[in-house]
């Protein structure tokens, strides 16, 4: 059975009308006569949309109990059922209650695709897994409900569904995405135009670079090696000099008057050593590069020009900037110069820019181009030298009598230039068909293979071993040539990467796309064992080859220590070739064995934080938890004495005393026990549909009376959180903002709605915080301030973020309006949220979607909307 095609409609922010298009495309399929089918479509009581869903056929949901409440689920068996053609599933990144088939939806989709069905369903760029970090900078909000990259990247097409920021903020304004009530708080929050923005760029340059991989592929399948100028790609050819941050800048100035446009700078190393480029300016015009948003590539070859337009060509660039040559003007005898030759053979696809600097004409003395070896066409012109050089020295001479002496020097300069050119081989054919020419034309018998002069005979023999010698040594001294030229070419390959590796710049992927490069491959990857029995596995890999299983499948394999291998497809490298490889499997190794290093750092790390946490905890211990207990001995001690007659009174302020005592040791050892179950991860909260107003004012038992003003109304939403968690986070909260405040000074404690959370402020009139210590005041054993020490072990704060974040929801700092400080304690609501997933002995996973507007879209949006569709 043929596997089913997904499409989705990819949108940068809820609202943007994904859903609404989708059930656009329903209709239109289904009046084509398609069997089209809703297996899973979410409203969100938006009119526009739900009128849409009318006409079509909708396959009844699952209802699955959790937690005394009955949730509505995608009915996979029943769509699998009924084997429609064409399937409509909304929010692709939403997580399934437990009990569910599939913990994902994207996971139910799978299925229905292997099934052959075809799939149309929607995302938010916010929900893909890789942009969760860029995400949560932009928007402050964790993006718990993720779909893997890949899942939306196999999809047959992906359309897009766009609308400006403005636009999308009057729909929110008319109440076409959220309720009237939740406008306000919404726009002003996630709905900001900044916020907005930036979701939009994500979605934009996604898409596009999907699109640059649809062409890429495209190119290749259909062999397309002519330049399509789709966006501005351009090359910037680097010879280590002092020139290359000139061209980089300029490459980067040309690149921001394009749209999408892209900087690659490119280092060919030719093994004749035409260049002989320092690591250390290498090194500095990488980095300048990489932080101009350029990329940086390694590539070896013989032929600089040729090489440089392969390369240009390959990445289908736009444009070559080269700087102009540093030779001096009698160097171009040798040669029009690397980029008069790039721009003569360039064609009309590309553009090539020659940009002055201040080492024009100011460099060392360049070398003669040569090949770095005898190539197919310098062999043939030596053998030509070699037979038909002495012909035609042959005739010339016949005409022109300047004696034997002078014929030999000629024949013996032809065996030279035959040398030169071809190597020994053509130099010894060119001695003996000269010795034949000489013996038969100019020496006594002339026109016979006899000599009667014995001088002659001596010097025939002369020419014949020194024509011989000469040969010899000119072939060596090429041949060294050449060997030390790449040698050379190789050492600084070999500097070039062990500085990258050394300094930790590359990773291992980074690593092994530089190593395709440099020797031209479709693939490269670093294959390990655990021992000779065990099947291979992949550590690494780069290029779009085929994935190996082992390395005997690749074209080349180099071993790596006893259970590693480097494995490469595309062509059979020589042998000499085989040197550099192996330098950069033992780089792979290294890098490989860093990155498994850090990750033991990166443990060893939690673990030394561990141990200061408890270091700490023994030395608030030692002092804060010794004066209550001093203080409650000591009135013990005094009560028990016989020697006193204690009064009523005395007696009551002694107990009381001892009460107070007790309270605070009962608030500290709770505080420590918190901070303990947090670090070690055993918090497992009991998530469920809980009142505000139930819980928070049972948070206010621990601080004196009217010291607290309570804002919280019965109607706001219900909300998903741990009755206890939260009444011990607000009690912490509450508390610190008591301490802080000034005499006669009320702290308030209100909640408000905003979009699909609940949030819970406590603000003082206290002495503020400063934006730089707001983060830390969250951390263990942490006083703001002149806090005294008998003011607590400073667990408050840190504990009731922990047990807002185990619940699902934030606790952030803000400044109260007029001086003081704002605690904002934001959690889930239950309406439109999905319950959580527990497992035992950790905290519980959120379902996620919580932390960010609800994923569903409305409306049409008219002409605000563009969509753009790839195939």
């Amino acid at each position: 059975m043929a596997r089913g095609k997904l499409r989705i409609y990819l949108g940068a922010a809820p609202g943007v009308g994904k859903t609404y298009a989708m059930l656009a495309e329903a209709h239109r399929r289904t009046e084509r006569g398609t069997d089209c089918v809703v297996a899973f479509v979410e409203h969100h009581e938006r009119p526009r949309t739900e009128v849409m869903l009318h006409g079509l056929e909708q396959v009844p949901r699952k209802e699955l109990e959790y937690r005394g409440g009955v949730f509505g689920e995608m009915d996979v068996d029943a769509v699998l059922r009924r084997a429609p053609a064409v399937a409509l599933v909304d929010e692709l990144a939403h997580t399934n209650i437990p009990g569910s088939r599939n913990a994902k939806r994207w996971q139910d989709v799978e299925e229905l695709l292997a099934a052959g069905i075809d799939v149309v369903s929607t995302v938010n760029i916010q929900h893909l897994e890789s942009l969760g970090d860029v995400v949560e900078s932009i928007t402050g909000v964790r993006q718990r409900e993720t779909v893997p990259d890949e899942v939306v990247r196999r999809a047959a097409q992906i359309e897009l569904v766009d609308m400006s920021p403005e636009a999308l903020r009057r729909r929110m304004a008319h109440g076409n995405i959220y309720q009237p009530d939740k406008v306000d708080a919404a726009l002003s929050n996630y709905f900001r135009p900044g916020n907005l923005t930036a979701l939009r760029e994500l979605a934009l340059l996604w898409v596009a670079d999907r699109v640059d991989e649809y062409l890429k592929q495209y190119r290749s399948d259909h062999r397309v090696s002519k330049i399509w100028g789709s966006r501005e790609r351009i090359v910037v050819g680097l010879t280590g000099g002092p020139e290359g941050r000139t061209l980089i800048r300029r490459a980067a100035r040309l690149a921001e008057k394009g749209a999408g446009g892209e900087v690659l700078a490119v280092y060919i190393a030719r093994s004749d050593g035409l260049t002989a480029a320092s690591p250390k300016e290498l090194a500095v015009q990488r980095t300048l590069v990489e932080d101009l948003g350029g990329t940086f590539h390694h590539v070896v070859g013989d032929d600089i020009p040729a090489a440089l337009l392969d390369f240009a060509r390959g990445v289908n660039a736009t444009q070559i900037v080269l700087g102009s040559s540093r030779r001096k003007a009698w160097q171009y005898v040798f040669g029009p110069g690397v980029g008069a030759t790039v721009a003569r053979d360039s064609g009309p696809d590309l553009d090539v820019h020659i940009v002055t600097h201040e080492a024009v004409a100011k460099g060392r003395g360049l070398p003669v181009a040569r090949g770095a070896r005898l190539g197919r066409t310098r062999i043939i012109s030596g053998w030509a030298m070699g037979i038909a050089g002495p012909a035609v020295l042959a005739l010339v001479l016949n005409s022109v009598d300047i004696g034997l002496a002078n014929d030999m020097l000629l024949f013996l300069a032809v065996t030279v230039a035959a040398a030169l050119l071809g190597g020994l081989l053509p130099a010894l054919a060119s001695v003996a068909f000269g010795s034949l020419l000489l013996n038969y034309f100019y020496t006594p018998p002339l026109h016979r293979f006899t000599i009667a002069d014995p001088k002659n005979i001596v010097a025939i023999v002369i020419f014949f071993g020194v024509a011989v010698s000469v040969a010899s040594v000119v072939d060596l001294a090429a041949r060294r040539t050449h060997q030390a030229a790449r040698l050379r070419a190789e050492s600084e390959i070999l500097s070039f990467l062990a500085g990258n590796v050394l300094r930790g710049e590359t990773s291992l992927e980074e690593l092994l796309e530089r190593l395709r490069e440099t020797f031209a491959m479709e693939s490269a990857a670093l294959l390990e064992r655990q021992s000779d029995v065990e099947p291979w596995t992949c550590a690494g890999r780069a290029g779009l080859g085929p994935a190996l299983e082992r390395p005997e499948d690749a074209d080349v394999d180099m071993p790596v220590g006893d259970h590693m291998a480097l494995a490469l497809t595309g062509r059979v490298l020589p042998a000499e070739d085989r040197r550099v490889l192996a330098a950069f499997g033992a780089q792979a190794a290294v890098v490989l064995d860093r990155r498994r290093l850090r990750e033991e750092a990166d443990r060893s790390r939690a673990l030394a934080e561990g141990n200061r946490i408890r270091t700490a905890l023994l030395a608030a211990v030692s002092h804060d938890l010794r004066t209550p207990l001093a203080g409650i001995k000591a009135a013990v001690s005094s009560l028990r004495s016989a020697d006193v007659d204690w009064s009523e009174e005395d007696r009551a302020e002694l107990l009381e005393g001892i009460e107070e005592g007790a309270d605070r040791l009962d608030h500290l050892v709770g505080n420590l026990l918190d901070m303990s179950r947090l670090n070690t991860g055993t918090v497992t909260p009991l998530i469920r549909e809980i009142d505000v107003d139930e819980v928070v004012p049972m948070a206010l038992g621990g601080v004196p009376e009217d010291s607290v003003e309570l804002d919280v109304p019965e109607t706001l939403p219900i909300i998903l959180a741990d009755p206890g968690l939260l009444e011990r986070a607000v009690a912490n909260l509450v508390e610190n903002a008591v301490k802080y405040s000034p005499p006669g000074r009320r702290v308030l404690v209100s909640a408000s709605a905003l979009a699909d959370r609940v949030e819970v402020r406590v603000v003082d009139r206290g002495p503020g915080v400063p934006d730089a210590a707001k983060d830390r005041i969250f951390e263990p054993f942490q006083r703001y301030g002149d806090a005294p020490r008998g003011a607590g072990v400073g667990l408050g704060l840190a504990v009731a973020r922990g047990f807002a974040e185990a619940m699902g929801g934030t606790l952030n700092a803000e400044d109260t309006p007029g001086g003081g400080l704002t605690m904002v304690l934001s959690l889930r609501s239950a309406h439109g949220t999905e319950p959580v997933t527990e497992s035992p002995g950790a905290a519980a996973t959120p379902v996620p979607g919580g932390a960010e507007p609800a994923s569903g879209d409305d409306g049409p949006g008219g002409a605000e909307r563009e969509r753009q569709t790839l195939c």
